[in-house]
């Protein structure tokens, strides 16, 4: 049998229009919005992540003087990004986000190996080096310049920076960039040891930083909270960021995933309510995409029951 696109509650179907309209109706969008956020801390706190006490330890850091010192006052927030998403009707844009953002990033590895007996560590381990293990076998030329787009707290930008360390044996410079200072502000609070060249306050559609400065451009996670019309661009951007030869790795949700296709029913809808781009990134060619704006030798590998990575080059001179 040939596995289908995308999953049935995405998209146009009546299915994906009957969730839609549970969502608009507001009371009821609002009990999805508590029981999402309910089901996501019981899972972590039940698995050993300690949600409250993570919180708590960053509220009481310091990290709220150092807004302003993250904040780029010429960064435009654009409509797409200014709407409630992942339980927050601020978005990303608030405290309570941040403070959260470690302790929810720790627990995603949970949910893709639910019937095994692993601990939250090891789940995140599975998870981060399948996405590197893809980036060993394809970016075959030598990286010295990272950038991470979306890097929300920086937990992908450091463990991505760390293997490349590791892995060529030399010095490697790195930079997270979000739309957040909020997320930014956490960022660099967690780097303690300031391994990462820079946290950048920029929108990724035009980051204002020099052509063909990286070698390697990574959207770890990013791309299902973006409409496609932005994931376009911020390509786009990234392949003039690139320096010849240099490659584009996302990592998200595969689509084309029998577990992500068979979500029960209270599982899509809850998670539906929290994403406002689902629809768009489930009907959203990213391969396609990838191709016509100029890369090439795009490849889509998956990476364990729920994710894909998506790869692809800018071509040589």
């Amino acid at each position: 049998m040939t596995a289908k696109i995308k999953p049935d509650w995405a998209g146009e179907t009546l299915l994906s229009q009957f969730v839609n309209l549970l969502i608009n109706t507001k009371p009821i969008y609002i009990l999805m919005k508590q029981q999402a956020r309910q089901v996501l801390i019981k899972t972590a706190e039940k698995n050993g992540v300690a949600w409250r006490k993570n919180c708590e330890k960053l509220e009481a850091s310091g990290v709220k003087n150092k807004l302003q010192e993250n904040t780029n006052p010429k960064v435009v927030y654009p409509d797409y990004y200014q709407v409630p998403f992942h339980a927050y009707d601020e978005g990303n844009m608030c405290w309570k986000a941040a403070f959260e953002a470690p302790s929810a990033t720790y627990s995603m590895g949970l949910r893709v190996w639910p019937k095994e007996k692993i601990t939250w560590q090891t789940a995140h381990h599975r998870l981060r080096s399948s996405f590197h293990e893809v980036l060993g076998n394809y970016v075959t030329q030598d990286v010295q310049d990272i950038l991470d787009i979306g890097c929300s707290v920086g937990i992908s930008t450091l463990e991505t920076h760390r293997y490349y360390q590791q892995k060529q044996n030399h010095p490697v410079n790195t930079v997270g960039l979000d739309l957040s200072p909020y997320m930014l502000s956490v960022a660099k609070q967690l780097d303690i040891d300031n391994e990462i060249s820079q946290w950048l306050h920029a929108q990724a559609e035009n980051t204002q930083l020099p052509s063909e400065s990286f070698d390697l451009v990574t959207l770890q996670f990013v791309t299902h909270e973006l409409p496609g019309f932005a994931s376009k661009a911020i390509f786009q951007e990234a392949l003039r960021l690139l320096r010849p030869g240099g490659c584009i790795a996302l990592v998200d949700n595969n689509p084309k995933s029998p577990v992500i296709q068979n979500l029960p029913p209270v599982l899509f809808t809850l998670m539906k309510s929290t994403e406002p781009w689902s629809d768009d990134y489930y009907m959203f060619d990213i391969e396609g995409n990838l191709t016509t704006l100029g890369f090439e030798n795009v490849k889509t590998f998956s990476t364990d029951p729920r994710h894909r990575a998506i790869v692809a080059k800018k071509p040589t001179l």
